[in-house]
């Protein structure tokens, strides 16, 4: 599936692998994130870079607006809240600049705390 838009000289549809890339690029610039993650059997796994499709899912309304769900490592020592608030607010901008898509929600759900 894809996420479309319609203007006065067609439709564009941008692929949902498209946002998740716009995503995770936007969060990773957020200080205290060490990842996306994906939970297998009840064990969470850090994903790599290609794989980060499983760490974010989008999901399109029928009022051509998109939700998305994150599901994160952070680091230990920093404020969970503050550090998700910045990642929405990152993501939130940048997909809507990258694709003009509004985005109407955005959960981050936190997985796990990497200690170093």
């Amino acid at each position: 599936m894809s996420a479309k838009l319609n203007n006065k000289y067609g439709c564009i549809e941008i692929d949902k692998q498209v946002i998740s890339q716009v995503v995770y690029r936007a969060a990773m610039e957020s200080y205290g994130l060490v990842g996306f993650s994906q939970k297998i059997k009840g064990i969470v796994e850090l994903l790599k870079e290609g794989n980060i499709a499983k760490g974010v899912k989008v999901i399109e309304l029928e009022d051509n607006t998109i939700e998305i769900e994150l599901f994160v490592i952070m680091q230990y020592g920093i404020n969970i809240a503050t550090v998700a608030n910045n990642i929405i607010e990152r993501v939130k901008y940048s997909v809507e600049n990258v694709t003009g898509i509004k985005v109407s929600k955005i959960d981050v759900n936190v997985q796990g705390i990497r200690v170093k």
